[in-house]
């Protein structure tokens, strides 16, 4: 008799050799040309801000995991650089560096750990850590700066308006040409300016088969439908804010997204019609953060009447 022996597993019995760490570096690579053109227009405090939200998404992953939860660290699968990066790709270049760690902290901790770690939480880490910002310091957060004169200096950080508040308040002087919205070269989130950096990164993304295009074209059809229907400047609405940054890196998380078709045409649309109704009638010039995290809330009812059901199952709510 053959000494070899059966091992019962569960699927899936095929791995497509695909890891968390190459993921997240593909996403890691991917933000690189959004974090180089934030130096370039914001000098060192855009270098700072990253590298000490970074840091300590990774240092507090490390600690709670270590010290609170008993196991051993995962800080090695990159999961916490890369919320580190995109919260930090979200702030202002003129934020208070320990406001950027306390949010980075808050990201790992309340908003991924807790609810069981990478594949649990139910939020956007990075945009829940960027809405307890706007709600903790919403001065620090609504404090804008032009972009610098070259990129070792910040003799010229002066205080603007993004381009959605002057174009909503109607401050003409401070509405940049739509070449300036496209390059980056206009106040605004450190990752948020510069549209063609963010494109170059989701290309790459898509081309690695890390992202699934059906969220970010729904999203942005929409927003640029609605914004025609209001009677906005479309290409300014699409380029302006975190609307790129947040279709092709926020919205496509797949923890936080459907996994079906459908339901990811569901989420890019829902997305699309909370952004354009909060920049249009809202109370904020802006509102992919929030839109993106309410939309969230309703994912797991989003696949449970998307995901096909297997024939002859019947939910427990069908049978009454």
């Amino acid at each position: 008799m053959s000494d070899k022996k059966l091992t019962l597993t569960h699927a899936p019995h095929f791995h497509s050799g695909m890891t968390v760490p190459k993921v997240m570096t593909d996403v890691l690579i991917a933000l690189a040309p959004a974090a180089v053109m934030s130096i370039r227009f914001f000098s060192y405090r855009a270098a700072l801000v990253m590298a000490v939200s970074t840091t300590a998404a990774a240092l507090a992953e490390y600690v709670w995991q270590r010290y609170a939860l008993k196991t051993a660290s995962s800080v090695s699968d990159m999961s916490a650089a890369v919320t580190g990066l995109l919260l930090a790709l979200t702030l202002p270049p003129s934020i208070p560096l320990w406001q950027a760690a306390s949010g980075a902290a808050f990201a790992i901790i309340f908003a991924k750990q807790v609810f069981g770690g990478l594949g649990h939480n139910p939020f956007n880490p990075a945009l829940a850590a960027r809405a307890f910002l706007q709600i903790a310091w919403p001065s620090e957060m609504t404090t804008w700066t032009l972009p610098y004169s070259d990129a070792f200096s910040s003799v010229n950080a002066i205080t603007s308006a993004t381009p959605l508040a002057a174009a909503r308040y109607n401050v003409a002087e401070a509405i940049p040409h739509l070449r300036d919205l496209f390059f980056g070269n206009v106040a605004g989130s450190l990752g948020e300016t510069s549209a063609a950096a963010i494109m170059l990164g989701a290309v790459y993304l898509i081309f690695r088969r890390q992202i699934k295009i059906i969220i970010p074209l729904t999203f942005i059809a929409v927003v640029a439908a609605l914004s025609a229907a209001y009677g906005r400047d479309v290409p300014y609405q699409i380029f302006s804010g975190g609307l790129m940054l947040g279709a092709f890196f926020m919205a496509t998380d797949p923890v936080t997204a459907p996994t079906t078709k459908k339901g990811m045409m569901l989420f890019g649309g829902g997305c699309g019609v909370l952004t354009s109704l909060i920049r249009f009638s809202g109370g904020f010039p802006e509102g992919v953060c929030f839109s993106i995290l309410t939309m969230n809330m309703v994912v797991p009812l989003i696949d449970r009447y998307t995901i096909p059901k297997p024939f002859g199952y019947v939910f427990k709510d069908d049978k009454k």
